[in-house]
This record gives C-alpha cells, structure tokens and sequence, in this order.
C-alpha cells in the first residue's frame, strides 16, 4: 500500500515537471511556433549621439529679414548692417560675431539677410550661406509673413514648415556641419502696444508697416482687437514651427522664446519707426544669441 502511494506520487511529480518542462518551451515560441527573439537580439540599435556643440565657431553667416539688416536703426527706411546683431561692426552694439570672432569677425561674417524678406526667401540666403561653409548660421524670419496688408494674406503655417525645412535641407545638403541658431519671431502685439505711444510712430505705420497688426493704431474696437489677436496667434504657432523643425536637426538650436517673450522698451525700438529696434534693441539682441550660442545647453 505504502509503495502504490509513491509510485502514484512519483508519476504525479513527474507529470508536472513535464507539463512546466512544455509551457516554459511554449512561452519561449511566437504563435507560429516560431522561436522569439531574446531581448538582446531584438533590441534596436541606439541612435548616433548628437555632435557636440561648438560653443566658439569660428565664423558666421547669418540670414533672415530686416531685423538682420538693422533696418531704420540709423536713418529712417534704409538698413544699416553695420549695426546688425548678428554680423555687425559697431562697438556699441557689440555683435554675436564680433563676441565669438573677435578682430576676425569681419572677415569671418558675412549678412544675406534682406529687409522684407519672408521664409519663402530663406532657402536662396541658405544656399549663399552655406557656401560659405560657416561654423554658424543664424536665422532669424517670419515677422514678415505675419506682418502683410491684412491677415489673410499672412503665410499659412503649413507653408512656413515646409520652406524652413527646405532651408535646413539645402544648407545641409553643402555644409552639414554648420551649427544654426535660430531666433523665435518678435511679438509684434506687444510691440505694437509700445511704439503707439509715439505719434511719428504711427505717421511712419501709415507708410504700409505691418499693416495687419498696425493698422488703426488707436482703434482698440473689437474687430481691430480680433485682427490683432490673429496675428499674434499666428507668430506663435510660427515659433513653435521654429521650435520643432529646429528640434529634428541634430545641429540646431532655437531660443527657447527669448526675442518673443524680451519687452522691447522704447529706447531699444528705432526712434522714426517705433517698430524694428534701434541700436540698443540690436545689442540686447546680439546679447540673447551669445547667451544661447554659447551655453552649455
């Protein structure tokens, strides 16, 4: 009786270590009764590292609107690139090239921006700058899609995304190793709400300036309020465009925001246009590029 027991035990011990034995061989098989691949196997291959940031290149191209171009920062309606930002030579605005370039920023910088210049225009500036082979390239447009005879006319966010992109393309496509830093648009509300205060100001708006954000400078009703906001709306989704294309290329960097988010005063906005900065703006400017280019990240 005592032997009926084990052997019963026996067999029953050794019918579940073979029923584990089959669904341990089971769990190691896809439904087809194919062997799954182990963890190691199947695992992807992790991505390439991204360059390291060269936080002193050695020269600049910079494109973009007449922001770049220093426009109305010296005289009324014409550029004057010495004060640029980005490129420029005045020792009061003290430019993101002459900060990283030194004395050799003359020679190492070169400005393809061209006032009234919309992002439809940026992959033509990209293809000179990148002949150039520069270290950086910065950019700095889109206030001038916004800023059209009336906010129909403003690019749609569509077609922005893609011209930028294709910038980005043609300047890799001859330089890869370019760095780029971009600039988010200026909050054309916020700086309308400032320059109204000064009556040459808006004499000068008249002149066509921004009129979809600068029209009826005064009328605070509210379908001018409405045209306003639409225009603000679309600058922020253009920075967020900015912000993404920017983000998928492994050499860039956008500004977090700066230039939309900086409160222009009225001594950094040009003194006949109350618009596109003066020279102070241009230096608080070229400040926020050197702050971004050259941090850590």
């Amino acid at each position: 009786m005592q032997q009926s027991h084990r052997s019963r035990r026996v067999r029953t011990a050794a019918a579940v270590l073979a029923a584990a034995a089959l669904a341990l061989t089971a769990g190691c098989e896809s439904g087809d009764g194919r062997s799954k691949a182990s963890p190691s196997t199947s695992k992807k291959p992790s991505p390439s590292p991204s360059p390291a940031w060269n936080r002193s290149p050695k020269s600049i191209a910079a494109v973009g609107d007449s922001i770049t171009r220093g426009f109305d920062a010296c005289t009324v309606l014409a550029d004057c690139p010495e004060v640029s930002w980005a490129t420029g030579s005045d020792a009061q605005v003290d430019s993101l090239a002459v900060r990283l370039l030194g004395a050799a920023a003359p020679a190492n910088s070169w400005n393809y921006a061209k006032t009234g210049a919309r992002m439809a225009d940026l992959p033509a500036q990209m293809d000179r700058a990148a002949a150039q082979h520069p270290g950086l390239v910065t950019v700095m447009a889109g206030a001038n899609d916004a800023c059209r005879d009336d906010v129909a006319a403003m690019t749609p966010v569509t077609a922005f995304r893609a011209e930028f992109r294709t910038a980005l393309k043609n300047l890799r496509a001859v330089s890869p190793k370019s760095q780029v830093y971009v600039s988010s648009v200026p909050d054309l509300k916020r700086l309308w709400s400032t320059g109204r205060g000064s009556p040459l100001g808006k004499q000068i708006w008249k002149l066509g300036i921004c009129q979809s954000m600068l029209a009826d400078a005064d009328d605070l009703g509210a379908a001018a309020s409405a045209r306003r906001g639409e225009v603000y709306a679309r600058v922020v989704a253009y920075n967020e465009v900015l912000r993404d294309v920017c983000a998928a290329d492994r050499a860039c960097r956008y500004d977090g925001g700066a230039v939309f988010d900086y409160d222009f005063n009225g001594t950094q906005l040009s003194p006949w246009d109350w618009f596109h900065p003066s020279k102070d703006g241009q230096t608080h400017l070229a400040e926020i590029a050197y702050r971004k280019v050259t941090a850590e990240r």
